[in-house]
Formats: C-alpha cells, structure tokens, sequence
C-alpha cells in the first residue's frame, strides 16, 4: 500500500512543449512527461500555435506523468494538493464563449504580423512609442497581447463578430487552460494572473486593474477581458474529465516571473533564463523603477491576494536557443540541440566571426523591428566549428547588452549581493547544461554565475505558488533555501578585462550592421 504523501502538480506551457512535474514536499521532481506541440509559421514573421492541440498536449502530460508517479509507488489521486500553471506569456487567444472553440490559431509572442499597426499607433497617438509607458511600463510593441488582440479584432471575422455579440473570451495561454480545467463552457473560470496582465499592455501596474483610458483608446471591449488575480489562491477546482478532477488550482504566473520565484529572487537579485529567447529580469521589490536603458518595467509577483506586490525591470531576447534549433533545423550543421557545445569546442574562439540573430527584429535593451540576422567577420579560415562557437556566444553577449542595462538603472545599491559582496546572475533553463556556453556568459559578464542543480525552475516556481496558496510551503521554506543552494554550479570570470572590452566592441559593431535591413529585396 502506498504510504501518505503530499504532492503539488505544476503545469508547465512552453513555446515549443507542455510539460507536468509533480513535486513532493521537500520539492523534488518526483515524476514528469513533456511532449512538443506544433508551431506554424504560415507567412515571414507569423507564427501561430492550435489551441486545441495545446489543451491536448497538457491532458497528455497530466495522465503520464500521474501514472508514471503511480508506478513508482506514490499515491497521487490522495496526495496531489494543489495544481499550479505556468506558460508563455503574450501569446494570444481568443475564444467562442459558447462553443468553446478557439475562433483563431493562438498568435505567438515572437510573432510580428502587427508591425503596422504598431506604426500607425506611434503616429497617431501623442506619446508615440511610449504613449502607454507611464500606466502599463511597456513600450508599443509587436511583442504585446494587445497589439496581436487588435489584429484580430480588425482581420478575424469570426473574432470581430463574437465580440460584437457578446460570445468572444481573449486571454492568454494561463486564461484559456484554466477556463478548460475548471468546466470550459460549462462554467468556466476566466481569469489571468497579475504576470501575465502585465504583459498585454492593458494592465496599470500600480492598479493591478485594466487601465480604461487604455481601452478606450485601443477601442478594446472590456467584456472579453479575464478577471485579474493574484499569482497565489485558490482560482477554482478542476472539472470533470481531467484525470485530476477536483484539486484546487492555486498559482499562476507567466513563465519567467515563475522562474524568478523558483530561483527565490528577492529585492535586489536577478536570473536569466535561456529557452526559445532569453529573458533577464531583477527584482526591484515594491518600487516601480521606470528603465532609462530600453528595458520593461513589470511584475515579479503577487503571493496572495493581500500580499505586497513585488515589480521588476526586464530585458527580453528574442532569439536564444531558437538560434541552436536554426542550426539544426534550417542549415543541418548539427542533428542535434546537444551536439553544439562539442562542435564549438573545437575551436578555441570565433576566429572574429560575430552573429546577430535577429531573425524578427531585437528586443531589449535595442527595440529595432528593423533589424535582421547578420554574421560578420567570416573569412576562408572560418568554418562550422566558428559558427557554432558564435551561435553560443550570441546569448553571452544580448544577455550582457541587457544586464548592463539593468545595473545603471537601479544602481549597485539596490543589488542583492551574498555574504562575499558579490552580485551574480542566477541562471536557468535547458541551455545553461551546456557548460561552455556558462563559462562565456560569466566572463563577458564578469560575475559570478550560479547554476542550480535542478535547471528547469519555471515549473518549480509555479508549484511553489500553488503550495504557498494552501499552506504545503511557508514563504520562509521558499526563499530561505540554503541547503538547496549548496548543490548549486558556479562559474567565474577567467576572461581579462581587456580581451572582455575587445569582444564587447566587436559585438556592438556587428549589432549596429543589423539596424534597417527589414526591406532588402527577396
């Protein structure tokens, strides 16, 4: 007979994959599944996800991973406690009320079909890019739900039609999942996290409430807007037809305020984490710092509807790993994701081959939509192993570009530092087992970089959220986590300042040769 134990699920919705990891108390990984889901690219700079096959991937992952913990002897169906939900944010849907039928494919964030609606925006309006940066702390942006919400709202008959009749839901990819978990048509909940609204551009992050001038201006129909929430309580329970009927769902967070609250960053300490893009934030605590530096104010997290609001500044990176994908899929100079870090350690540098992977423009701290992917630097000499070597480099120095970003902005006061007076970035994320890549990044940073021994801390911080909600943690257990922390990797800057200085300069120079190449001739 299976001995008593508690358990805390965390649903955790990617770019690429869905995955469900059921953790126990002391917050091990005690069984997961993960599958991939399609992603549709059917013009340049679309891309697209089904919905339908996202809700199915996460059912999938659910039943395999519950009958996996069940094979190795776990009573799941009377130990799981809580559920938590953690997903890519901005990615946007919106859905039939009645039929619960999505009324388009789900517009992914790196998406950039709205550049034009972008554009007229900053003519129009008299702030221009920064109209609603004082009540949303977000620049317009193709990146935004807002702006993908509106494309839909102007090109999707069906889409415009329903929210003319009162029958359209929009939300991210956390509102469409809880509204299916919690009865769908039936009843279902609509709501979304403090994290994600502060994403789309409609939330005022000193309210927590949807900014009316927003949608006033917009012309966006407050009726199709989901309910916001904080990122741990009870939302609602799980309805029939799941294989975990009845649990309390009781955290939410987008993806990379989750990895903050798994990696336990408190005021003062930042983390990186390296997925599809890389996405750097810091937490600032209960301050809004407004960026002078191209970075986005946001949230960090909400830990209770009554709880303080933590804020942070964020850099987002828009190519990352999806370049080592680019690699493999598109030019096949490796079969695999793992097969980089030997390549590119067959060759001691980049033999002065630099690459820029703005495939959709670049992100932070630069804010170019027209810039595109560049290598430079290549010459008979240069070969696969250089190319490698750059791709990795790459991340290194866009996380470097927003981390330096960053620090003028808070100022090293507002830096948490350990006991050493060290400030380091925490890291996380499949790429940062790929130990050179972790190497570079702390010798063009020249920091300390820490590693920790569980890497994928994004479903972890959704379950902490969760288990905060009905008691299984305490804050003390989440972010006093010593002992975890002993079994954590670190890396330290071998590099000398001058060579960092030389590769540094190299780096702009190349970025700068990415700037207005949106209209080269096909």
């Amino acid at each position: 007979m299976a001995k008593e134990e508690t358990f805390i699920g965390s649903i955790d919705q990617g770019t690429t994959s869905t995955r469900f990891i059921i953790y126990n108390k002391k917050a091990e990984n005690i069984g997961s599944h993960q599958i991939e889901f399609t992603q549709f690219c059917p013009h340049a700079g679309w891309v697209e996800h089904d919905p339908m096959e996202i809700l199915e991937s996460v059912r999938i992952c659910v039943s395999k991973t519950i009958d996996k913990a069940a094979a190795n002897g776990h009573n799941i169906d009377n130990g799981l406690k809580a559920i938590g939900i953690t997903n890519q944010r901005e990615t946007t849907v919106v859905w039939s009320k009645s039929t619960g039928i999505p009324l388009y494919n789900a517009i992914v964030w790196m998406d950039i079909r709205t550049s034009s609606i972008c554009s007229e925006l900053e003519k129009k309006l008299s702030g221009g890019r920064t109209h609603f940066l004082e009540t949303c702390g977000l620049p317009i942006s193709t990146y935004f739900s807002a702006m993908k919400l509106l494309w839909l709202l102007e090109n999707v008959k069906k889409v415009k039609e329903a929210a003319e009749k009162g029958d359209a839901l929009f939300g991210t990819i956390d509102s469409w999942l809880i509204w299916n978990l919690t009865g769908g048509i039936n009843n279902g909940i609509h709501v979304t996290d403090v994290s994600n609204a502060s994403r789309t551009m409609l939330m005022n992050i000193k309210t927590l409430n949807w900014d009316k001038p927003t949608l006033q201006t917009l012309k966006i129909p407050s009726s199709i807007l989901p309910k916001i929430i904080s990122n741990s309580e009870v939302i609602g329970r799980v309805g029939k037809g799941w294989s975990f009927t009845g649990v309390p769902i009781s955290g939410c967070l987008g993806d990379q305020h989750a990895a903050m609250l798994g990696q336990a960053c408190k005021k003062g300490h930042a983390k990186c984490t390296y997925g599809t893009g890389a996405f750097i934030l810091l937490n600032t605590g209960e301050e809004v710092i407004k960026s002078q530096h191209g970075l986005l104010t946001t949230l960090a997290f909400k830990l209770g509807k009554d709880a303080p609001t933590n804020y942070a500044l964020e850099g987002s990176i828009a190519i990352a790993g999806a370049a080592v994908q680019w690699l493999r899929d598109s030019l096949g100079i490796i079969s695999s994701a793992k097969e980089i870090e030997d390549l590119a350690s067959k060759v001691e540098s980049t033999g002065g081959v630099y690459f820029v992977p703005a495939f959709n423009g670049l992100f932070a701290p630069w804010w170019r939509e027209d810039a595109r992917g560049v290598i430079i630097g290549i010459t008979r000499f240069t070969n696969k192993c250089h190319i490698a070597r750059a791709v990795l480099e790459s991340m290194c120095f866009q996380v470097k570009d927003v981390l330096g970003s960053m620090r003028k902005d808070v100022g090293h006061r507002n830096e948490g530092r350990n006991e050493k007076g060290e400030f380091s970035l925490r890291v996380d994320g499949k790429a940062t087992i790929n130990t050179m890549l972790m190497q570079f990044q702390s010798d063009i940073l020249g920091i300390r970089v820490v590693r920790p021994s569980d890497i994928e801390t994004t479903a972890l911080g959704a379950a902490y959220a969760a288990g905060l909600a009905v008691g299984v943690w305490s804050e003390k257990d989440v972010f006093s986590n010593e002992e975890r922390m002993k079994k954590d990797k670190s890396f330290s800057p071998v590099l000398s300042e001058e060579l960092r200085k030389k590769k540094v300069d190299s780096w702009i120079k190349a970025v700068e040769r990415t700037f207005d190449l949106a209209d080269l001739s096909l």
